[in-house]
């Protein structure tokens, strides 16, 4: 690898935005394209479809053998509420790669014996968020219940561009929690993108059940194109 591509490689990386080396394997000439060029390349479909999927792969193009090799960030799941659903939500996340963090200022609830191994913060969102980071590879699940905790961390949410936002609560519930973001200045855009109620619809009762159905529909919306997203939901 050339060192200037290296160098572009590891800055996009270190700043947390996903690319792709493209390798010919019969010359060994390397080009790297960058997330915000995908939809100029010429390779557009094969880049975005093993970006979705997170995995480098062979293919064929323009009679030439590439090879695709994907860095895309770590996903992180950030959970705002250490309940019981959380407790499940957690170790299933972290079993599928994610980088997880739970916040809940609530220290009866946020206590290591409660999440052993897990990053805990008991702070209110508005301390708690800003050092983490949320950005585009983040999936955000609000699940207190309690508005005071799960309405200003929506809020980052939306500013942060998640990929995922999801909150817990009927649909008679997020109606108003709608009226209460739109109060705070929340975009009819932003609302839009809250999976509410959260997760796929499989008849979920149990906690653990429900973190399966979070779990499950965040998978869909980072690995599924759009149009399948739709009939997924």
């Amino acid at each position: 690898m050339k060192l200037d591509i290296l160098h572009e490689l590891n800055a996009e990386r270190a700043a947390r935005r996903p690319v792709i080396l493209v390798t010919d394997t019969e010359s060994g000439e390397q080009r790297l394209v960058k997330a915000k060029d995908f939809a100029r390349d010429p390779l557009r479909t094969e880049l975005e479809k093993q970006l979705r999927m997170g995995k480098s792969a062979s293919v064929e193009a323009g009679g030439k053998k590439l090879f695709l090799n994907v860095y895309a960030p770590t996903a992180k799941l950030v959970i705002i509420g250490a309940v019981h659903i959380s407790q499940a939500l957690a170790p299933l996340a972290r079993s599928l790669g994610y980088d997880v963090t739970v916040v809940d200022p609530r220290t009866a609830f946020a206590s290591p014996e409660r999440f052993p191994d897990i990053p805990l913060i008991a702070e209110w969102p508005d301390t708690a968020l800003p050092p983490l980071n949320v950005d585009a590879y983040t999936a955000f699940v609000a699940v207190t219940h309690d508005p005071k905790i799960d309405d200003p961390a929506l809020l980052h949410a939306f500013e942060r561009n998640c990929f995922y936002i999801g909150a817990l609560g009927s649909r008679k519930t997020h109606a108003k929690r709608g009226d209460r973001l739109r109060a705070q200045g929340a975009k009819e855009s932003d609302i839009a993108r809250i999976h509410a109620p959260i997760g796929l619809a499989i008849g979920a009762v149990s906690p653990s059940e429900i973190a399966v159905a979070i779990m499950a529909e965040i998978t869909a919306v980072l690995r599924l194109p759009p149009k399948e997203k739709e009939e997924a939901a």
